[in-house]
């Protein structure tokens, strides 16, 4: 039975590198995991996604992809194709950047056609306010899990700390894009202390 997977984590906690990771894993048993990403996150170029610790992959956007399969699909279909080859999974990368309605539509794929969706992202902004996106899988998902990774104290990190000169930012628009040079996880201690680093 097909399920639409919400795995979450703060900046840092390698879900890039883990959605490429699955995608390997079904390439290796022959079977075509479709890794999408939302056309707003353009971090490291079009069409491609990247982890921190190097690897990366092409990718499509999640708009093209809906956009195509809703021309070429029924649910009365016994193989659904996408470039020709037969769709064994979706996987999606900076989930927190889809609307409410692609994520509906997602979990059609995973209703009506069979299709397991892995959508990959963050829960929450820089004032730990959840995304549109987010806030619509963690509502539907079958599955949600958190993806973890820690502090610079050790403790759990949940919060995606923006910050610039020095200092931790509290204001601003929810998206702007960026990595080590603008954003660190917290834990919810330092992050309301505003301590980035243990030095401080």
């Amino acid at each position: 039975m097909a399920k639409l997977y919400f795995r979450y984590g703060a900046m840092g906690s390698s879900k890039s590198a883990n959605i490429l990771m699955v995608r390997y894993n079904y390439e290796e048993r022959g079977q075509y995991a479709v890794l999408l990403k939302p056309r707003t996150d353009n971090r490291d170029g079009e069409r491609e996604i990247q982890s921190r610790m190097g690897l990366s992959a092409p990718a499509d956007y999640v708009d093209e992809f809906l956009k195509e399969i809703s021309q070429i699909w029924n649910a009365n279909s016994t193989e659904y194709l996408y470039h020709g080859k037969k769709v064994d999974a979706v996987l999606v990368d900076e989930a927190q950047f889809l609307s409410p309605e692609e994520v509906d539509i997602l979990s059609d794929l995973v209703d009506f056609y069979n299709i397991p969706v892995i959508c990959y992202g963050l829960r929450t902004d820089f004032l730990n306010h959840l995304f549109p996106g987010s806030r619509r899988l963690m509502e539907i998902a079958d599955v949600i899990e958190e993806v973890p990774t820690v502090c610079w104290c050790g403790k759990r990190a949940q919060c995606n700390t923006r910050y610039a000169n020095g200092k931790i930012v509290r204001e601003g628009a929810q998206i702007f894009l960026g990595s080590n040079e603008s954003y660190v996880a917290l834990c919810r201690k330092h992050y309301k202390e505003g301590k980035l680093w243990p030095d401080e």
